[in-house]
């Protein structure tokens, strides 16, 4: 934690979101202790069980965790059936998120947003589209559906880690998400530490976001746009930084 925060100070970020990593699965603990020794300058989105979300998301389970700083759920849906979100039990869940400001952060391939685009399409909580949907030109109806689902007001997408499709193809789905007004709900992560991409840097991934968003957009991005998303004060200044493993002055970045 401590380095996470030094790589953010270095980087001119005030603030960041740790999102617990899919190694370390369902225990939390790390990340709470995070959250408690840095209150001020960071969030974090948590994995829990998926058997049973009406339970684990239960009211006074995701109240407690509010006060802790978490501020959403993540599902990692690489290698792994897509849940069936349509249940009681899951719209139960995601009533209580709706509720708390929590998000849902989905990873997911293009072929599987097509499949998940029907039920999350008005999903009751807000949602956030990890790494833009993982673009790739070989599933274009699936990356179709993350510039559809891009639209709806309650979904936000993580201009994050190029390499982990092309550089060329997140280019391609970031200036279709722009030229269709939906950069309000773009955040910027930093993917920090890379987890099997180790060659990158932070300052890397940082002067990409802000040469191809260009200044005005990227301030946005890693301003009001997380900040927002996050229940940051927007007043109290600051970047973030939305680290999807663990923001310039005044900015907040997602992991």
């Amino acid at each position: 934690m401590d380095e996470y925060l030094k790589t953010l100070t270095a980087n001119g970020m005030d603030r960041g979101v740790l999102v617990q990593p899919s190694f370390l699965g369902t225990d939390n603990s790390y990340l709470l202790a995070a959250l408690a020794a840095a209150p001020d300058r960071l969030r974090g989105v948590i994995v829990v069980p998926g058997k049973r979300p009406e339970v684990e998301l239960a009211e006074v389970k995701v109240d407690a965790l509010t006060r802790g700083g978490v501020r959403g759920i993540r599902l990692n849906l690489i290698g792994q059936q897509i849940p069936d979100l349509g249940t009681k039990t899951w719209q139960q869940a995601a009533t209580t998120l709706a509720r708390h400001g929590w998000h849902v952060e989905i990873q997911a391939t293009p072929r599987q947003w097509r499949d998940l685009n029907p039920v999350v399409d008005e999903w009751p909580s807000k949602l956030v589209i990890d790494h833009f949907g993982l673009p790739d030109p070989t599933q274009m109806e699936g990356v179709d559906s993350v510039v559809e689902l891009a639209a709806k007001e309650h979904v936000w997408v993580k201009f994050s880690a190029p390499y982990r499709s092309s550089a060329e193809d997140a280019e391609r789905i970031f200036n279709r998400l722009r030229n269709q007004g939906s950069t309000e709900r773009l955040v910027f992560g930093s993917d920090w530490p890379f987890t099997r991409f180790e060659d990158n840097t932070y300052s890397d991934i940082l002067t990409w976001a802000e040469s191809l968003a260009g200044e005005e957009l990227a301030q946005a991005i890693m301003g009001d746009n997380a900040c927002r998303l996050l229940g940051w004060d927007t007043e109290a200044g600051g970047h973030a930084d939305n680290a999807a493993r663990g923001g310039k002055q005044g900015h907040a970045v997602l992991n």
